[in-house]
């Protein structure tokens, strides 16, 4: 059995007939208390000190992105020397490959 009840109602007619409070009138003070401070924080904020908020890459932060960089492209070249070369068909067979990266001989 399939029953359908479909209501024409605003919003508010919705809102009165479950008891809901009204939040409108809290709501538009919010709003207006956040565009205000935000009205502010720009009004008050010069280039400088966004650039500052923006732009995090003082000295400390250049040292932190070259000494990534650094770990990672040593991690990348100790990566690069398993012998690939080796195991692609040379002279040494897969066994001892694989012995040479696990370490066991």
């Amino acid at each position: 059995m399939k029953i359908n009840i479909e209501i024409d109602c605003t919003p508010e007619e919705a809102r009165r007939f479950f008891g809901l409070p009204d939040v409108e009138p809290v709501q538009r003070r919010v709003m207006e208390a956040l565009e205000k401070r935000l009205t502010e924080a720009v009004q008050s904020a010069d280039t400088a000190t966004l650039f500052d908020q923006w732009m995090p890459l003082t000295l400390k932060g250049i040292e932190q992105w070259q000494n990534f960089w650094t770990q990672f492209a040593a991690a990348a070249t100790r990566g690069s020397g398993t012998g690939t070369a080796e195991t692609a068909g040379g002279a040494k067979g897969g066994s001892e490959a694989q012995a040479r990266c696990t370490g066991k001989r």
